[in-house]
């Protein structure tokens, strides 16, 4: 597994390399996303969902789980925090192995459900301005997608 690190000092950085990341997703990719509340998670989100050509406004889904938005490909966004205390299978397969590309927030309380094949990417609060991102590429196309966007 590689890792890559890289800060943002900004609002703007942190959405463009999301967008430069969404640009280059393809169907059936499984992005990760963790951090603090107020990290950056849904402003990263917003950056995928722009460079996936999703023109719709993106939000957190925290009282839905899961928003779903139609770009060049569908793009689903969980936020699965309510079912941490949940074994219950809500059919994620079908979203996973589908057609679109799929960002999750607080994957660990679905761990078990999570393809092997996936982009684990935390957002580490640094400052008012800054963060830290650091993406763990668990397969051979996730670590040059990180590398084409992160140099």
């Amino acid at each position: 597994m590689a890792v890559f690190e890289w800060k943002s000092s900004s609002v703007e950085e942190t959405q463009r390399v999301a967008e430069q990341l969404g640009e280059r997703l393809r169907p059936n990719d499984v992005l990760t996303l963790e951090g603090d509340l107020g990290a950056g998670k849904t402003t990263f989100t917003k950056g995928l969902g722009k460079g996936l050509g999703v023109k719709r406004t993106i939000n957190s889904p925290t009282f839905t789980i899961m928003k779903e938005y139609q770009g060049r490909v569908p793009f689903y966004h969980m936020d699965v925090y309510r079912l941490e205390d949940s074994d219950e299978d809500l059919g994620f397969d079908e979203y996973f192995d589908g057609d679109g590309v799929t960002v999750v927030e607080w994957a660990q309380f679905i761990e078990e459900f999570l393809p092997k094949e996936r982009l684990d990417i935390t957002i580490r609060y640094m400052d008012d301005s800054t963060r830290l991102l650091i993406m763990e590429a668990s397969s051979d196309h996730f670590e040059e997608l990180c590398k084409e966007i992160l140099g």
